[in-house]
């Protein structure tokens, strides 16, 4: 029997209190199902490195709400990129999935990412969008619903590690240092993990 659906409500709170929840979780879309093992909150509303930071545009439309759906954007032209909405209607704000761990559908996984093995499959925010087979179609997507993209509940992280969030030069300096991308400690499935440290 699959996992039980994470309930929208679970997403209508801060992008960082989300992001921390979300450790351990599961998504999964068609045979593939993978546990986030790495997540990073664009907050609201003073975050300078969060897409809505300029107001809503057709690119950002998704992340302004309501929570509980998918925001899938495309960077640099090649990587899918998973972010679950989160805070209050009207607030852009969510958390960028940036690792995970395979549960199933690894050899869809391993096909998708071009026949590599190991952490490397899936250490990244594009590499997990690939692995899921994602595009910017899925912006919108109810996450709480059966069938197409899903996130079930899974074992919580026990121990969290956190550190600065990455490819933010743009931000203001106070939002570059803010540690708002979280990992579950001990798990090789994480990426720049060197520059992580344990949570207090």
């Amino acid at each position: 029997m699959p996992g039980r659906l994470l309930p929208c409500q679970f997403y209508e709170r801060d992008a960082l209190e989300v992001a921390r929840d979300l450790l351990g979780q599961e998504i999964w879309h068609g045979g593939v199902g993978l546990r986030i093992t790495e997540v990073e909150a664009y907050r609201y509303p003073d975050d300078s490195a969060n897409h809505c930071r300029a107001g809503l545009t057709m690119r950002n439309a998704p992340m302004w709400g309501p929570p509980g759906h998918a925001y899938v954007y495309l960077c640099y032209g090649l990587h899918q990129m998973l972010n679950l909405v989160t805070n209050r209607d009207g607030e852009g704000a969510a958390v960028l999935i940036r690792s995970c761990e395979p549960i199933a559908g690894q050899r869809t996984i391993r096909r998708r990412r071009g026949g590599k093995d190991g952490p490397v499959l899936l250490t990244g925010p594009g590499k997990v969008g690939q692995a899921l087979g994602l595009d910017t179609s899925y912006s919108g997507h109810p996450l709480y619903r059966r069938g197409g993209l899903e996130v079930r509940e899974g074992a919580r992280a026990s121990e969290i590690i956190v550190g600065s969030r990455i490819g933010i030069g743009y931000a203001e300096p106070q939002h570059q240092n803010a540690e708002w991308r979280l990992a579950i400690a001990g798990s090789p499935w994480v990426s720049h993990s060197r520059h992580l440290r344990g949570a207090p």
